[in-house]
């Protein structure tokens, strides 16, 4: 599917992710520590981190506020998410905000004229495509590092049974919930599954497993591929050039 036809260019779809959803990811903060120390370790002093799929920038800005002397590129298809990251990084003047496409191949050139990226990131995002073009993406990243740079992907990923998963949407709904509950006590864990399991955009979801993800990456030519961090659906994968 090419992400042009897709729901998360509307305001509606992506306000609601950036505003009720991602803020209320499970382990978001040890997620980013997993990340910011493989990146200490494998690339201590990167100078280009690109942010693919953006968002509103969580997982590059963190990074660029670790090492504020890279240069960051926040790269998204969908229009309010970029209006959204452009807010958050208005006093960054070492950043670029670049609307790419990565369901189509012709994103590189939206990116490569910046010159290699150290650190490619990205976050709840390639999820999104068909199979075929994921394992494409992941070597469009692999072309766009030097030797040495690291590709990690905070990803969705699909559970090895049915039960499983629903035990993923059942933890989920739990921490949305008690992210709800912070700024409104009266909101119901019911009316929060019901908004869960009939969102909108859950028919863009293609999962896959973390396994056959990270078999994806070393057939691709990465190193020290691994997955860092998994809880349930939400895995932190990837590997080095």
């Amino acid at each position: 599917m090419s992400q042009t036809q897709s729901r998360w260019q509307t305001a509606e779809v992506a306000l609601a992710f950036l505003e009720g959803v991602r803020s209320a990811i499970p382990g978001a903060d040890l997620q980013l520590a997993v990340m910011g120390k493989i990146v200490e370790q494998w690339c201590p002093s990167p100078r280009r981190i690109l942010d693919l799929g953006c968002g509103s920038g969580i997982l590059g800005r963190y990074l660029l506020n670790r090492w504020p002397e890279a240069a960051g590129i926040f790269a998204d298809f969908s229009e309010p998410m970029l209006a959204a990251v452009r807010e958050k990084v208005q006093d960054m003047p070492q950043v670029q905000v670049v609307r790419a496409d990565f369901g189509s191949p012709l994103w590189v050139e939206a990116i490569a004229a910046a010159g290699p990226i150290d650190v490619i990131v990205s976050g709840f995002a390639i999820h999104h495509q068909p199979d075929d073009r994921k394992q494409d993406i992941y070597g469009e990243i692999y072309q766009l590092l030097p030797a040495g740079g690291v590709f990690l992907n905070l990803e969705h990923v699909a559970s090895a049974t049915a039960a499983g998963a629903q035990l993923f949407d059942e933890f989920f709904v739990d921490h949305l919930h008690a992210y709800h509950a912070q700024t409104d006590a009266t909101v119901e864990r019911a009316a929060i599954a019901q908004t869960y399991y009939n969102r909108p955009d859950k028919i863009e979801n293609i999962l896959a497993p973390v396994e056959v993800q990270c078999q994806w990456l070393q057939e691709t030519g990465y190193h020290d591929v691994d997955c860092f961090f998994k809880t349930f659906e939400l895995a932190l994968f990837g590997g080095r050039k």
